[in-house]
């Protein structure tokens, strides 16, 4: 069997490589380390939420940060021994590690973050912050 590469995104790399050569100074926030996981966004009237798909990790192979307005989610994969035992002819499912980076907007609350992990999505509840409305005020005219 002849083993044939199969590349989904041919120029999504050469066009970043470009684009980090043109603008070395610039600094890229939005640069995902390693391969990119998929993501959904979702907001309500109290919070957003980020569901995060992510099978094969463990809970503590995940890191989450916040740190001047930006949320880190990253992943490390620690050696899979699985599969060691024999040749391998096809490997469609591999777990990599990941870095994503989101600029969070000023209405959420950093500090009251929460996250779990279940049946492979990591789900990151981002509360907004309770916003004071100040009645209207008739201005009298002198």
């Amino acid at each position: 069997m002849t083993h044939v590469r199969f590349n989904r995104q041919p120029l999504q790399r050469s066009f970043n490589n470009l684009v980090d050569d043109l603008f070395p100074g610039f600094p890229v926030v939005y640069r995902n380390e390693g391969k990119s996981v998929p993501v959904n966004i979702t907001e309500n009237e109290t919070s957003y939420q980020i569901d995060v798909v992510a099978p094969g990790f463990d809970k503590a192979d995940f890191k989450v940060n916040v740190d001047q307005q930006l949320l880190t989610i990253e992943a490390e994969v620690k050696e899979n021994a699985a599969g060691a035992t024999g040749k391998q002819i096809r490997r469609e499912h591999q777990v990599t590690s990941f870095k994503r980076t989101f600029t969070l907007d000023e209405k959420i609350e950093a500090n009251s973050i929460e996250a779990t992990y279940v049946n492979g999505v990591l789900v990151l509840n981002l509360p907004k912050k309770t916003e004071v409305k100040q009645p209207a005020q008739q201005i009298s005219i002198k």
